[in-house]
């Protein structure tokens, strides 16, 4: 490359959280790397990006040779990463923890967690050993990273192994440069959350219907987190629709 460029991989790049976040980070003048499992999506996601400077990856974050690929892709076409943006994710319908299956609860742990590992370790061996140094992590966290909703043992499992994670990666990253942080969301408007602008079990057992935000503004949260300048991390950062049941939340 004959001038550097900032590079950004988005996971789960095709909706919802993650185009937001694609399309913010291009606005902002980065190079982003959408990565999904649909291809269409991605092309979708691009086109909203103006389709200038972005690679488009099909990409199953589970498997680890996927992962190796979307990354080995990345660098065959920008020659350097800058930003990690760790957001696809998965849940199962709602049940009681005594009746979910090893299945549902791989599914979820799978991607979740394993696909947000693979993807910080492919990231942490570019980071380490490109010049300039360094990069940064985000990681989609989620309010249930603090409290859980009513019967979503694997997600919540899940997003509180992503604190870990988050924390793990900030401590080993510091000597060479690399900041990881995490955005825990709340109600972002998406396809995930029409339950939830339906009407959802809560803690009490009543069903009731939550705030929702526009997810725009998710975009801008972590493409001002991804603005900080090398040395300077916001650890955790959560974003709610204000009127949420999180706050004493039961």
């Amino acid at each position: 490359m004959s001038q550097h460029h900032k590079v950004a991989i988005i996971t789960g790049a095709g909706s919802g959280i993650g185009r937001a976040v694609a399309v913010a980070l291009y606005q902002d003048g980065w190079t982003v790397v959408l990565a999904g499992r649909r291809e269409q999506p991605l092309k979708e996601t691009a086109k909203l990006c103006g389709g200038g400077e972005t690679l488009v990856m099909p990409t199953d974050i589970s498997h680890a040779d996927s992962v190796k690929n979307l990354f080995r892709q990345t660098m065959a076409a920008f020659g350097r990463l800058d930003l990690l943006f760790n957001n696809a994710g998965t849940n199962v319908p709602p049940k009681p923890l005594e009746e979910l299956s090893m299945e549902e609860w791989h599914q979820v742990m799978n991607i979740n967690v394993t696909g947000a590992f693979l993807c910080t370790q492919e990231a942490f061996r570019i980071m380490k050993g490109q010049t300039p140094r360094g990069g940064r992590i985000i990681n989609n966290g989620s309010i249930s990273a603090h409290v859980p909703r009513p019967h979503a043992a694997p997600y919540t499992a899940s997003k509180h192994a992503i604190t870990g994670l988050t924390k793990a990666s900030a401590l080993e990253g510091r000597d060479f440069d690399i900041s990881c942080g995490q955005i825990d969301i709340g109600n972002a408007s998406s396809a995930m959350t029409q339950k939830i602008e339906e009407g959802t079990l809560q803690a009490d057992g009543s069903l009731k219907v939550e705030a929702t935000m526009d997810v725009q503004n998710v975009g801008r949260a972590v493409a001002y987190m991804a603005s900080l300048p090398p040395g300077t991390n916001i650890p955790f950062m959560t974003i709610m629709a204000d009127k949420m049941p999180y706050m004493g939340r039961g």
